[in-house]
């Protein structure tokens, strides 16, 4: 075999890991995030929930999580706010929010409350 060869074989198997095809859930999460910024809260957590069900990478399930949360929270369902960050919590232990997110009335104190309460 000549030396090209090699790289050719050596480079289309790098194709094939670099190209993965995204999880299926990732286009209902994005619907859904933007029926959360848009105010439609029940079209957000069907849209998230339906991600989460299709599937998605980690992080990914981390941010429908934390969106979930912020649906809750904002919709006055401060039980299930609490369920969707210990969710993402348990997802990934490191998880937080943004500096922004974290002193957001609604939810700032919850999401505080909860890795809290995980630590301990």
């Amino acid at each position: 075999m000549k030396p090209y060869w090699i790289v050719l074989l050596l480079l289309a198997g790098c194709a094939s890991v670099a190209f993965q095809p995204e999880p299926k859930g990732v286009p209902m999460l994005d619907e859904g995030i933007k029926s959360y910024k848009e105010g439609r809260y029940r079209e957000a957590v069907t849209d998230i929930q339906g991600a989460l069900d299709a599937g998605l990478s980690k992080n990914d399930q981390v941010k429908a999580h934390k969106f979930l949360a912020f649906t809750y929270c904002v919709s006055r369902r401060e039980t299930l706010c609490r369920e969707e960050f210990g969710k993402a919590l348990a997802i990934d232990p490191e998880f937080d929010l943004t500096m922004a997110e974290a002193g957001h009335p609604m939810w700032g104190s919850v999401f505080r409350s909860v890795k809290r309460n995980i630590k301990q």
